[in-house]
């Protein structure tokens, strides 16, 4: 059927929902929620059987869902009503929540229920991983059955009878960190509550700041609110019973930056506490890269906030893949819990005074750690998608020679959004697996695919359920060693190709970068324009056409005449 999404953006569910969607066969229109007018007017053009919101902060209008159904995506169990239902579930330790399905109506979540289904809590995650995963999940397979539903006469949504009190949102002095009493637990599931938005106010160092990326620490002690430390950006903080590492804080009217770099001078006399260059992943303390080793398997993983990842990060993951393949013979790359990858680093690009230098020193630093995954000619590599990944993250991922991933999850293989021609070898890398036509399709339509979509085109060798994701990929990465002759014929066969094509593969990478030299270092360039305005969060007044296509135009000929141009709704 027709469906359209009302949104306030395209963010990590809204994407979820868009891609489950178009795997399901039906057509799918996306609008941003700005006014009523232009809700409307997405209406009347697109005409749809039925209006999904599963990211939606303002009203739908009356004349909207009083005439087609309109659910509303409410992180919350049944019941559950009003705004920052995710951050209250963490603040108060709930180990039950949930998703529910209503319909719109003039009340806020007041309308009768579709479905919903509920979750077990992570006790130590930050809202937004639980956004994109346990609620995603859920609002997955409330999708699936709210369609049957819909097709079902006889169905009919329950009235929320009595009808609870809404709550209050959230307010800053709900977050607020009393360092004089709050533990380490508290502090980091305050933050948590309001990781990725809206932060904890607080001051350090008599700079007004928002706090962001809270991790516990043990071993370190001092007093409460007493900076200790710094680690690759990061600072630890002493609290009543331990320490705490912040990641990222944000000044007023600004963006999130790695802490130090709010911080600066500031931070004189600070020493930097130092740790291996990859750790066990259960050690309590701040860590970005982390590795954990099964036999003749190791599982390398790479948490850097948001997917994005510096200069100096892609160069300490590097340097741990070289030091990891004279340990094992398979190597599985996991990201993090909450991306895979992104790509370059765009906040701190935008932070900095030389744009074009760094942005240069950050793709080439992504080449060269994406040069160490291809050229590993004596151990086979596997990328782990079992978090969304984005432009260069995803082609991080497809540097390897097998690409798992996890049901659920969104790759976003473009670039062209933010003004840039890519490189990361994804003109090699790309084509290989999926033939130079769908190559330019997927980098061209900047669009979302599904974990299930690139497999089908094969970008993915395999994808797992999210409830068994963990246990299914280890098996399958056993099963891979487990004939010793099929291992080293594919070992060989590795080798045979890079030998033969690594003239080839440099040209592709040299070209990529002369496309890009200008993209980075001419200050008129859109990429920077583009970076800027995603980096201060600066929303576009309607959706792009590539995912509004109720506005879309399509050529047509009438009877032999001349071409007219028509709206998609129009034609169909």
């Amino acid at each position: 059927m027709r469906i359209l999404l009302l949104v306030s953006t395209f963010n990590s569910l809204t994407q979820q929902v868009f891609c489950r969607l178009e795997d399901l066969g039906h057509e799918v229109s996306v609008e941003y929620a700005r006014s009523p007018r232009l809700m409307e007017e997405a209406v009347a053009l697109w005409k749809p059987s039925l209006i999904l919101c599963p990211y939606l902060t303002q009203k739908v209008p009356e004349t909207i869902w009083r005439n087609i159904p309109t659910l509303i995506v409410h992180p919350g169990p049944p019941g559950d009503r009003g705004p920052s239902s995710l951050d209250w579930a963490i603040l108060r330790k709930e180990t039950e929540w949930g998703v529910t399905l209503l319909q719109a109506e003039e009340a806020m979540d007041a309308g009768p229920i579709w479905a919903s289904k509920g979750f077990k809590m992570p006790s130590t995650s930050p809202k937004g991983r639980i956004y994109r995963s346990e609620v995603g999940l859920a609002t997955l397979c409330l999708i699936e059955e709210i369609l049957e539903k819909f097709e079902n006469p006889a169905f009919h949504p329950k009235p929320q009878n009595p009808l609870k009190p809404m709550h209050a949102p959230v307010r800053q002095v709900d977050r607020a960190i009393d360092w004089s009493q709050d533990d380490t637990a508290t502090i980091v599931r305050k933050i948590n509550a309001s990781d990725n938005h809206p932060g904890v106010k607080d001051s350090l160092l008599g700079l007004e700041v928002t706090l962001y990326g809270a991790h516990p620490e043990r071993r370190l002690r001092g007093a409460p609110k007493e900076v200790l430390a710094k680690r690759n950006g990061a600072i630890c903080l002493g609290t009543v019973d331990g320490a705490v590492w912040i990641s990222h804080l944000k000044e007023s009217h600004r963006f999130k930056l790695p802490a130090t770099y709010v911080l600066k001078n500031r931070l004189k006399g600070i020493k930097e506490h130092r740790i291996p260059l990859y750790v066990d992943p259960h050690l309590e303390t701040f860590k970005e890269i982390t590795f954990v080793q099964e036999g003749r398997i190791g599982y390398l993983g790479f948490d850097f906030y948001n997917g994005a990842m510096s200069a100096e990060q892609c160069i300490r993951l590097k340097y741990a893949i070289k030091t990891l393949r004279d340990e094992v013979d398979l190597l599985v790359l996991t990201g993090g819990p909450n991306f895979f990858s992104n790509g370059i680093h765009l906040t701190i690009l935008e932070e900095s005074k030389k744009q074009g230098e760094d942005g240069w020193s950050n793709i080439n630093a992504m080449n060269n750690l994406i040069e160490s995954i291809l050229f590993s000619d004596d151990i086979l590599t596997v990328a782990s998608f079992g978090a969304n990944a984005g432009a260069g993250g995803v082609f991080l991922g497809l540097a390897c020679d097998f690409v798992v991933a996890r049901e659920g999850v969104v790759l976003n293989p473009h670039y062209k959004t933010m003004g840039l021609s890519g490189s990361e070898y994804h003109t090699y890398t790309l084509p290989r697996r999926v033939g130079e036509a769908k190559a330019k399709e997927v980098t061209e339509a900047c669009l979302p695919l599904s974990a299930k979509r690139a497999k089908r085109f094969g970008m993915v060798d395999a994808v797992f359920t999210a409830e068994a994701y963990e246990t299914s990929l280890k098996k399958w990465c056993r099963e891979l060693l487990t004939d010793e002759e099929r291992y080293y014929d594919l070992l060989d066969a590795k080798r045979d190709r890079l030998e033969a094509e690594r003239e080839l593969i440099d040209a592709c990478k040299e070209a990529e970068l002369k496309r890009m030299y200008p993209e980075f270092w001419d200050p008129n360039s859109d990429f920077h324009r583009l970076r800027h305005d995603f980096v201060y969060k600066v929303c576009p007044s309607r959706a792009p056409t590539r995912i509004a296509r109720h506005r879309v135009k399509v050529r047509v000929k009438r009877q032999g005449e001349r071409d007219d141009f028509v709206s998609n709704n129009q034609e169909k």
